[in-house]
């Protein structure tokens, strides 16, 4: 359950804003609710697991914001410090792609990360820490994946390794398709 409330939370803090107040609620084009600073928005329903969380936050600029979509763990088969997948827009037309930690590696680590398809065939990297050790950014050929090949699989086993410790999770990608196409319609906004 500490994930499903970290997540929103570490959003904040992956686009720098987890020390300011939000600011009023605003609206959010293609969503499916009518507001999302500071909030989390529903983009892909019909079952609880297909859902894909939305948000936007305020960037460190004068109205600079970021907009990112998030999926939680299944909790049954992703270890306890496993919160789950972000995918962001990024300067400069890209998107990243981001693994949440509820336990934080030091801000200087360059964990390997080992993701497979449910399809089959693994890929590992070399990522790098945000929001204070508490995600993991991958390379940027990453975002390819979730531009294309992710969109037809049903999940991801992730397994993040530094030093001694490894942390593992699953997540399940349905709803990714409607939610990356809502989350490019929002990048740059």
């Amino acid at each position: 359950m500490s994930g499903l409330l970290l997540i929103p939370l570490l959003a904040g803090s992956v686009f720098g804003a987890a020390d300011r107040a939000w600011g009023p609620a605003v609206a959010c084009p293609g969503s499916a609710r009518a507001w999302c600073r500071g909030t989390v928005v529903d983009v892909a329903a019909p079952a609880s697991t297909s859902v894909w969380k939305f948000t936007r936050t305020q960037g460190a600029k004068d109205g600079e914001s970021f907009a990112a979509i998030m999926k939680t763990a299944d909790t049954t088969q992703s270890d306890p410090d496993f919160a789950g997948l972000i995918v962001r827009c990024a300067p400069k037309g890209k998107v990243d792609v981001l693994v949440a930690l509820i336990r934080p590696f030091p801000p200087r680590s360059r964990p390997k990360v080992t993701i497979a398809a449910s399809g089959g065939g693994a890929l590992s990297f070399e990522g790098s820490m945000a929001a204070a050790g508490a995600a993991v950014l991958l390379p940027d050929e990453v975002s390819a994946f979730a531009a294309g090949k992710w969109q037809t699989t049903a999940s991801l086993s992730v397994v993040v390794r530094e030093g001694d410790s490894e942390i593992k999770g699953m997540v399940a990608l349905n709803g990714l398709r409607e939610a990356y196409h809502a989350l490019l319609a929002n990048c740059g906004q």
